[in-house]
C-alpha cells in the first residue's frame, strides 16, 4: 500500500525532546515500513524516518530560528500533498483539522487521527461541515464531545517494543513527566509525594506561556532535594528516568485523550498511579499495570500498594496493548475500510 503520513510541523519526526503526536508518527511510519509498505511522511525537514520524507520547512518550527510563520508553513504542508496525492493510496493526517476542505474536495481517500482533546468551542461546527471524513480516536473517551462525528475506529497509541528496557526493582523515587501546566497536575503531584514521604523527580519543561505560573506555584516547591526538576529528557534519559522509579504520578485534571507517558512507564515496568479522567481508566488495568483513584488521599493510599503491583506483568500488559506493530496493523486495516467503502 502507498501511504503518505502528515505529521504536524512543531517538532520534528521524532521529536528531539517533548512532542507526544510527532513521536507517535515517527512510531507508526516506521513500522508501517516494516510490513512492506511505501510510507512517505510530510513532515519538517529535520525529521528522521524509515520512510521517504517530504520536507514541507527546514526545521521544526517550535525550536527553529529565524521563527517561520505557522500558517505559511501549513500552506505549503497542504499544496506539497495535494500535488503529489495521485501517488497514494490513502493519505493519513494528523494535523487536527486544518487538511479537511482540501483533501474533502480533491476526493481523496484519507483518514484524520485525532490527536487533541475535542470539548473545544466551535469544534462541532468542523466536523458538522465534514460529515463523510472519516476520523480516528486514540480513545473511546476522547469521542465523547464529538459523538455525532464519523467515528472510524479507535487506535490506542504503541511504541515500539525494545525501546524502553524493563527494571524489576522496587523503584527509589516517584516519577513525574509532561508538562508543567495546572492541567498536568505538578502541584498534586508534589503534595502526593511529601505526603507518602518519598522523594520526587519532575522531568518536565515549563511551556512559554507557562513561566508565570512556574514561577509562582511551582518553583518554591522544588527544593532540589526531595523534589527534583531534571528539565526535559529525550529517550537515552528517559530509560533510567522511568525504569528506576517506583510509580508515575499522573494527577491529571483535564479530559486526557490518551496520555503516552502512561505507556512509557508500562515499558518500563513501572506502574502508574493516575486520576480518573479521560482515557486513564482505558490505558490503565486496575491492579495490574497501575491504580486510578480520585483524590490525593487515594493517590496516597496506592503509593502504600505498589508492593502488590508485579513489574514483570506491568511490562507483559504492556506487550500486550500498546506496542507500535499493535498500532501499525490497527491502522491498516482502517486504511483498508476506508478503501473498500469508496469503490
Amino acid at each position: 500500500m502507498r501511504i503518505a503520513q502528515i505529521a504536524p510541523l512543531a517538532e520534528s519526526v521524532p521529536p528531539k525532546l517533548y512532542g507526544g503526536t510527532e513521536r507517535v508518527v515517527a512510531w507508526l511510519v516506521d513500522e508501517l515500513v516494516e510490513l512492506g509498505h511505501e510510507v512517505t511522511l510530510f513532515a519538517s525537514g529535520d525529521s528522521k524516518t524509515r520512510g521517504a520524507l517530504h520536507p514541507a520547512c527546514a526545521r521544526a518550527l517550535r525550536l527553529g530560528r529565524p521563527r517561520v510563520d505557522p500558517y505559511a508553513a501549513y500552506a505549503v504542508l497542504l499544496e506539497a500533498v495535494s500535488q503529489r496525492a495521485s501517488e497514494f493510496d490513502v493519505i493519513h493526517a494528523h494535523i487536527d483539522w486544518l487538511h479537511l476542505p482540501l483533501l474533502t474536495r480533491l476526493r481523496l481517500q484519507f483518514v484524520t487521527t485525532l490527536h487533541g482533546r475535542l470539548d473545544l468551542p466551535g469544534l462541532a461546527d468542523v466536523f458538522r461541515n465534514f460529515p463523510e471524513a472519516c476520523f480516528i480516536s486514540i480513545s473511546d473517551n476522547q469521542r465523547l464531545p464529538l459523538a455525532g462525528a464519523n467515528w472510524c475506529g479507535t487506535v490506542y497509541h504503541g511504541l515500539p517494543e525494545q525501546l524502553l528496557r524493563p527494571s524489576y526493582g522496587p523503584g527509589m523515587y516517584l516519577a513525574f513527566l509532561g508538562r508543567l501546566t495546572p492541567e498536568k497536575g505538578p502541584e498534586r503531584a508534589i503534595r502526593i509525594a511529601r505526603a507518602a514521604g518519598m522523594p520526587l523527580r519532575m522531568a518536565a519543561k515549563v511551556p512559554r506561556g507557562e513561566t508565570g505560573y512556574f514561577k509562582r506555584q511551582l518553583e518554591p516547591l522544588i527544593d532540589g532535594q526531595d523534589i527534583q526538576l531534571v528539565g526535559e529528557v529525550n529517550d537515552a534519559a528517559k530509560q533510567p528516568f522511568l525504569s528506576e522509579a517506583a510509580a508515575l504520578l499522573f494527577p491529571i485534571d483535564w479530559p486526557e485523550p490518551f496520555g503516552l507517558v502512561m505507556i512509557e512507564a508500562m515499558a518500563c515496568g513501572t506502574p502508574v498511579i493516575a486520576y480518573r479522567s479521560g482515557s486513564v481508566p482505558e490505558v490503565i488495568d486496575e491492579g495490574v499495570t497501575g491504580f486510578v483513584v480520585d483524590n490525593e488521599a487515594e493517590a496516597i493510599e496506592a503509593i502504600k500498594r505498589l508492593s502488590r503491583i508485579d513489574r514483570r506483568a506491568v511490562r507483559r500488559r504492556f506487550e500486550e496493548r500498546f506496542t507500535a506493530k499493535r498500532m501499525a496493523h490497527e491502522y491498516v486495516r482502517r486504511y483498508q475500510d476506508v478503501l473498500t467503502a469508496r469503490q
